[in-house]
C-alpha cells in the first residue's frame, strides 16, 4: 500500500493485494461507514480508475493502517482542508433523489402508519441516523437531496390525488416526488414534531424551526405550515449557515456597484436601503456589508424576522410581535444599546421609518431593506411612509436594487444569433451571439447551473439631495441618477451580452424598465 501527499510519500508498506481490489473504486462508497468516516476524517474522493482516499488535514495517519485492513485493496491519499473534507462527506454520504423515491415506495407499507409517524429521529447529523423507519429515511433524504443541490425551498403539497413534493432550485419551481394521499399526514406530522410544533393543531398556520447538521455542515430549516382542504401544506426553507459568511467580493457587483456599496457603507452615519421582491438576495447583500464592517471596533446590532444566519460579533434581535416586539420596539430599545451600525430586516410602516431617520440623525449607519420593484422606487415608499423631504435627502446615503437570474451552465451552454425580436428587445445587432441552455450531466440536464446577481445602485450626491428635498418627479430623479450609472435593464442586458444569462431571464427580472427603455 502506498500512502502519499501530493508527491510525498508520507508512509509506504507492502501488502498483498485480494482479489477484491480488481472491483470498481466506486465500491469502496459505502465499505466506509458515515460514522468512521466523519470521526476519523477519511472519505473516499475516486473514481472508476483510481481508489482515493481523501484525509482530512490534522487526521492521525494510523487510522489508513485500519482502513486499508477493513477495505482490502489498496490506495492513494490526498490531505484536504476541514472546509473541503466537510463538503466531500455531504456530496459522499448524502442520500440522493433515487434513495429518497425508495424511501417514499416503502413509507406505507411497512404496517401501522401512526407507529411510524411517532418514531423520531435522535440523531443530531442527518447522515447518522441508523433508524431504518420509512418516514425518517423519506425526510432525511429528500432535506440531505435539498441541500446538497442547493435547493433553497421544500413544498409538501397535499391533494386528494396524492402528495407532491416539489423543490426550488434557482428560483424555479420543480416536482421531484409524487406520493399517494394517506401518506400526506405520517410526513407532516414527523415535521411538525422536528420542528417542535403542536402535532393536534392543525387548523391555524405554525411556524418553527429545525436546527440539523449535513455532514458536518449547518443547517436551519424554517417551517411553515398552512392548513389547505386536502391537508395542511408544508414549506421548508433550507438556510445554508455557509452563506453568513459570503464577501461582497463573492456576490458578482460591477465594480461601479461595489464602489457605491462600499463608499455609503464606510459613512458614519445614514441610511443605505437594500429593494428587490423576496428572494432576490437582499438579505444576503446585507449580510456581506456587516461582514465588512464586523471589525471589532464597532458596536453592531440587528433586529431581523426571522434572523436566518447567526454571525459572530454581530447582536441579533429576533421579532416577536406576539410580545410586541416588533421593528420599530426592536429598533427604538437597540438605539439604546450604545450601537455604531444598525441593521433593520425590513421598513414596512411609518414608525419604523421615523426612528430609522432620528437614528441616522443621531450618527447611526442604517442599513435595511424596502419591498420596491426599483432603487428609486425606495424613495418614493419613504415618502409615502410619511417622511419629511428634508429628512430624507440629508440621511440617504445609497440604494441598491437587485434581482437573481439563473447562470447558464458553461458546459453545455449552445450559442445562437440573437434574431430580430430579441436584438430589438435587447439594444443589440440581429446578428449578435447569445446562448441559450442546454442540458448535461454537472447541470442536472437543466442548462442552468446557480444564479447570478443583478444590480442597480444610485449614490446619493448633492444634486440628488436637492431634487428629493423639492420633491422632484421620479423622472427627474431617474435622469440624474442613471447618467452615468446602469440601471437593472441594462445590467441584465450585460449579463446576456456576457453569455452568463439568457435573453429570457434578463427579461424576466426586468420586464419593465425594458419596456419603459424601449419606450
Amino acid at each position: 500500500m502506498k500512502i502519499a501527499r501530493g508527491d510525498e510519500a508520507v508512509m509506504d508498506a507492502e501488502a498483498p493485494i485480494e482479489p477484491a481490489a480488481a472491483a470498481a473504486s466506486v465500491a469502496l462508497l459505502p465499505a466506509i461507514p458515515y460514522p468512521f468516516a466523519r470521526r476519523f476524517g477519511v472519505v473516499f474522493d475516486g473514481n472508476a480508475e483510481k481508489s482515493i482516499v481523501a484525509m482530512r488535514e490534522g487526521g492521525d495517519p494510523k487510522v489508513l493502517i485500519e482502513l486499508r485492513r477493513h477495505l482490502g485493496r489498496p490506495f492513494d491519499v490526498e490531505f484536504v482542508s476541514a472546509e473541503a473534507f466537510d463538503k466531500l462527506l455531504s456530496d459522499r454520504y448524502a442520500m440522493d433523489g433515487q434513495a429518497a423515491a425508495m424511501a417514499a415506495g416503502n413509507l406505507g407499507l411497512d404496517g401501522d402508519l401512526d407507529l411510524l409517524a411517532t418514531d423520531l429521529p435522535t440523531a443530531e447529523d442527518l447522515l447518522d441516523s441508523a433508524d431504518d423507519a420509512p418516514a425518517i429515511r423519506l425526510i432525511n433524504g429528500v432535506i440531505a437531496d435539498a441541500a446538497r443541490n442547493g435547493v433553497s425551498d421544500i413544498h409538501i403539497e397535499p391533494y386528494e390525488t396524492g402528495l407532491v413534493i416539489r423543490m426550488r432550485i434557482d428560483g424555479v419551481l420543480r416536482e421531484t416526488l409524487r406520493m399517494p394521499p394517506h401518506v400526506a399526514p405520517v410526513v407532516v406530522s414527523r415535521i411538525k414534531v422536528m420542528a417542535r410544533m403542536d402535532i393536534a393543531e392543525r387548523r391555524v398556520p405554525q411556524d418553527g424551526r429545525i436546527g440539523l447538521t449535513l455532514g458536518g455542515k449547518l443547517l436551519d430549516v424554517r417551517v411553515s405550515t398552512l392548513p389547505s382542504r386536502a391537508g395542511e401544506r408544508v414549506v421548508l426553507r433550507i438556510l445554508d449557515k455557509d452563506n453568513a459568511g459570503i464577501d461582497l467580493e463573492q456576490l458578482g457587483m460591477p465594480a461601479a456597484t461595489d464602489k457605491v456599496v462600499r463608499g455609503a457603507i464606510a459613512e458614519p452615519n445614514g441610511i443605505v436601503l437594500v429593494t428587490g421582491p423576496t428572494g432576490s438576495g437582499k438579505t444576503t447583500t446585507l449580510y456581506a456589508a456587516l461582514r465588512l464592517l464586523n471589525d471589532d471596533s464597532r458596536n453592531i446590532l440587528t433586529v431581523e424576522d426571522p434572523v436566518e444566519y447567526a454571525v459572530e460579533g454581530v447582536g441579533q434581535t429576533q421579532v416577536n410581535a406576539k410580545v410586541g416586539l416588533t421593528f420599530a420596539a426592536g429598533l427604538r430599545a437597540i438605539l439604546r444599546q450604545d450601537p455604531d451600525v444598525v441593521m433593520v430586516g425590513e421598513i414596512r410602516d411609518r414608525e419604523t421609518a421615523e426612528i430609522a431617520v432620528q437614528a441616522s440623525l443621531t450618527g447611526h449607519l442604517v442599513l435595511s431593506t424596502v419591498h420596491t420593484n426599483d432603487s428609486l422606487g425606495a424613495i418614493t415608499r419613504m415618502r409615502d411612509m410619511k417622511v419629511e423631504p428634508f429628512l430624507l435627502a440629508s440621511t440617504l446615503r445609497a440604494v441598491i436594487a437587485q434581482r437573481l437570474v439563473r447562470r447558464l451552465c458553461p458546459e453545455c451552454r449552445k450559442p445562437v444569433a440573437a434574431g430580430n425580436s430579441l436584438a430589438g428587445l435587447l439594444g443589440i445587432e440581429a446578428d449578435a451571439v447569445v446562448y441559450e441552455p442546454g442540458g448535461c450531466p454537472e447541470c442536472n440536464h437543466t442548462g442552468f447551473k446557480g444564479r447570478i446577481g443583478v444590480f442597480e445602485a444610485i449614490r446619493i450626491d448633492e444634486t440628488m439631495r436637492r431634487l428629493i428635498n423639492d420633491g422632484a418627479d421620479e423622472g427627474v430623479i431617474a435622469r440624474h441618477a442613471f447618467a452615468r450609472a446602469d440601471t437593472l435593464a441594462i445590467a441584465a442586458r450585460q449579463l446576456v451580452r456576457d453569455g452568463v444569462t439568457t435573453p429570457e431571464e434578463a427579461v424576466r427580472v426586468s420586464r419593465a424598465e425594458m419596456a419603459e427603455v424601449d419606450g
